[in-house]
Formats: structure tokens, sequence, C-alpha cells
């Protein structure tokens, strides 16, 4: 069992940053892929960002590649969702995923074996 707990979404101008974090407990984080996944009033839930356990190699959905960057701090058991240059489309609810079986680069393609998510947490950016 992985027990995830995001914070840091908010009320942001377009162009602004925030930065999210998502804090494990139950297993260390370096035993699991993470990810970033968010969902749009009306829209179905969507992939933002992956990191796999051990090399660090990441994967972005093309909308916010070169704005977004995942990392992770497996000492603290936390992931993090760097989001720069921020847009109103990226107004949604962020939710992080760890995935205990799933490659970091199958979540990356929307397939999940053995995941867990935290409670999501709201992105709002202003135009």
């Amino acid at each position: 069992q992985v027990q995830l707990v995001e914070s840091g979404g908010g009320l942001v101008q377009a162009g602004g940053s925030l930065r999210l974090s998502c804090a494990a407990s139950g297993r260390t984080l370096s035993s699991v892929a993470m990810a970033w996944f968010r969902q749009a009033p009306g829209k179905e839930r969507e992939f933002v960002a992956a990191i796999s356990r051990m090399s660090g190699a990441t994967y972005y959905a093309d909308s916010v590649k070169g704005r977004f960057t995942i990392s992770r701090d497996n000492a603290k058991n936390t992931a993090y969702l760097q989001m720069d240059s921020l847009k109103a489309e990226d107004t949604a609810v962020y939710y992080c995923a760890a995935d205990a079986v799933a490659t970091a680069q199958r979540l990356a393609k929307g397939v999940l074996i053995d995941d867990y998510w935290g409670q999501g947490t709201q992105v709002t950016v202003s135009s």
C-alpha cells in the first residue's frame, strides 16, 4: 500500500509558476514509478508527467513539455511537479499517482497496473 498526499495547488495568473508536492508513505518512493495526471471540468483525466524509479528518466505530455518538470527526492519520499509559464488551459485538478509494477514509460501511455492515487489538488490559472 502507498498513501499519497498532494499539496501546492492554488490560484495563479497566466505566466506564473506553481510547484506541486506529493508526499508518499507506506513504501519507499524508489520502489514505485511516479506520475502526475490532471482532470479539467468536463474532460477526461490526462497524463501530465512521469518519472522512473531509479534512473530518473522522465516523460511528458506534449502540452506541458518545456514548461513542467517532474522530479523526485527519494530521501524525502516526495515527488514534485514544477509548473512554469502556466496557461489557462492548465487549470485542472492534479493527481499524483504511484505504480508498484508499471514503468514510468507505461504510465506515460496511460497503462497502470498496481496504482495508487492521491486526493488531488486544484490548480487554477487566470488569464
